[in-house]
């Protein structure tokens, strides 16, 4: 017995000794574990902090842009940090030009690209008609003389004389030729018959509506010989048919005479279809330029022509928007630094005088730029058409006036696009001479030669690309054929100097898709004829 509690006691205390027998020793081994375990932790953590510093900078530096002088700089170190703006914001144009230039100088795949831009079926052909309710026997007794001015650059002035033969037809009065006012932006002194075919526009009319070249002298002598003592009726911008009904016929049985100076927009959308039919009949039947502007403009469509001969006479035509006053009113800012900053800060003073420096007037480039509002330089029209698939061997027509600092900006669009031409290399200084000095005279043939193109752009909206439109839906067989890109999609890809060109030209790709799928659309009842010819002016064709 007593051998025995020795040997336990024995073999009990070497197990005590070992801290591995007893509950009390076993736990003292678990403690001793997670201390160690906690220690070594501890090392790894103070080993990964550097690590985890610098991954959590390379996280940062995908949010946020290097600059030496940001706005609202935070230092991080000696390193000086901005907020990088959304997408779409800044304009980095040049330098994806820069990153794409040699795989577009080796893509040839583009030679059909003229001649397949457009897609429409038999059943989506539409061709010139006038409503049958237009014409009429004979013309009643006039009411009265109607006087209108004409105010803005030629298409501004253009939609004033349709509206005013409508509002004529309407009233059943005589048209007399509208008046051209001088305006302090355009500054072209140019009179009716020096941009219209007067006889042309009158003989057209003749059995629709009377139109004479100036009051009798007999109505004349009731005003004091001074067309300025006729009432002078300022309607509102698209008035109703009812409106003139009731408030100008009344004043125009009684004095058989009135004016409505301006007269500009003054006519609603949607009037009856025999109004309707005269604005069709004046817009695109009537109004045909001047001689000299006719035969200087097909001259220039028939160079255009003879210089596409590669591509079976078709051409490119582009309207460039992009001249110092659409710059600085867009407040947009692009790659000229200080120098464009003072150049945009006078002229937006200039012409339109503290309008953008009033008190509580908040002005963005940035948001301008992603929200589509800036108008794109030329570089961005060329890179727009190269990734559409239209070659260098792809003649191209710009219209434009004097663009903002051109020996710059027009550079890389010639390196695009070499066979570029506009109205001053198309047309000899001589030929343009009578021109010079009236900028209606001279939008009056970029017009024309736009309108025989096989291809237009449009890059930043007005009256000359809407009218254009419908001149060209008129003309083929209701398709625009115009491409109006969607600025706000666009300037995605001109903002990623990492974008791939096969990227870049499926991005551009799918703007020339939507653009063909738009150039057929009829008109809604807020939009304009003067674009959406269809159906007003315009009958569906029957299948053969």
């Amino acid at each position: 017995m007593h051998g025995r509690r020795r040997l336990g006691d024995g073999h009990g205390h070497g197990r005590g000794a070992a801290g591995s027998s007893s509950p009390r020793g076993a736990r003292r081994g678990k403690l001793a574990c997670w201390a160690a375990a906690a220690a070594s932790r501890r090392r790894g953590a103070l080993l990964l902090a550097p690590l985890l510093y610098l991954a959590l900078m390379l996280v940062m530096v995908g949010r946020w842009e290097w600059d030496l002088e940001p706005p609202v700089p935070v230092r991080v170190g000696v390193a000086i940090l901005r907020r990088a703006p959304p997408p779409g914001s800044v304009y980095r144009s040049p330098r994806v030009f820069h990153e794409l230039w040699p795989f577009m100088q080796a893509d040839v795949n583009h030679s059909s690209a003229l001649m397949t831009a457009w897609h429409q079926k038999a059943t989506q052909k539409w061709k010139p008609c006038l409503p049958k309710r237009l014409l009429k026997a004979e013309l009643p007794p006039s009411n009265g003389y109607l006087i209108i001015e004409a105010n803005g650059g030629l298409n501004q002035q253009r939609m004033s004389i349709c509206d005013a033969v409508a509002v004529a037809g309407l009233l059943n009065a005589t048209l007399v030729i509208p008046i051209f006012h001088f305006n302090s932006v355009w500054r072209d002194s140019s009179k009716f018959e020096d941009i219209f075919d007067e006889e042309y526009f009158t003989e057209t009319l003749k059995n629709h509506v009377r139109v004479v070249k100036e009051l009798p002298p007999e109505i004349l002598q009731r005003f004091d010989n001074n067309i300025s003592n006729i009432l002078n009726l300022r309607s509102k911008a698209l008035s109703s048919k009812t409106y003139y009904l009731q408030k100008v016929l009344p004043k125009l049985l009684d004095l058989g005479a009135v004016r409505i100076a301006p007269f500009s927009n003054r006519l609603a959308h949607s009037v009856p279809s025999s109004i309707q039919g005269l604005r069709c009949l004046t817009n695109y039947e009537a109004l045909r330029f001047s001689k000299p502007i006719r035969s200087l403009a097909e001259r220039m469509v028939h160079r255009m022509v003879n210089n596409s001969s590669i591509n079976g006479g078709k051409y490119i035509s582009v309207h460039l928007r992009f001249e110092e006053d659409m710059v600085a009113f867009s407040c947009c800012t692009y790659d000229g630094g200080q120098q464009e900053k003072n150049e945009m800060d006078k002229a937006r003073e200039r012409s339109w005088r503290g309008k953008f420096r009033r008190p509580g007037r908040v002005i963005s480039p940035e948001a301008n730029r992603r929200n589509g509002k800036c108008p794109l330089t030329p570089l961005e029209v060329g890179m727009m058409l190269r990734g559409m698939g239209f070659g260098n061997t792809t003649s191209v027509y710009v219209a434009s006036g004097k663009i903002y600092n051109a020996e710059k900006y027009m550079a890389p669009l010639r390196q695009l696009f070499p066979l570029l031409e506009t109205k001053e290399t198309l047309a000899s200084a001589d030929e343009l001479a009578p021109f010079k000095g009236h900028s209606s005279q001279l939008a009056a043939l970029d017009y024309t030669v736009c309108a025989h193109s096989e291809v237009f752009v449009t890059t930043q909206g007005g009256n000359f690309p809407h009218f254009l439109m419908g001149h060209r839906r008129y003309l083929n067989e209701g398709h625009s054929k115009t491409i109006n890109p969607d600025k706000k999609k666009l300037v995605l890809s001109f903002n990623n100097p990492n974008i791939r060109w096969d990227k870049f030209k499926r991005n551009m790709q799918e703007v020339l898709h939507h653009s063909d799928l738009k150039g057929i659309t009829l008109r809604k009842p807020d939009a304009s004829l003067y674009t959406f010819p269809m159906p007003d002016c315009m009958c569906q064709q029957a299948e053969a």
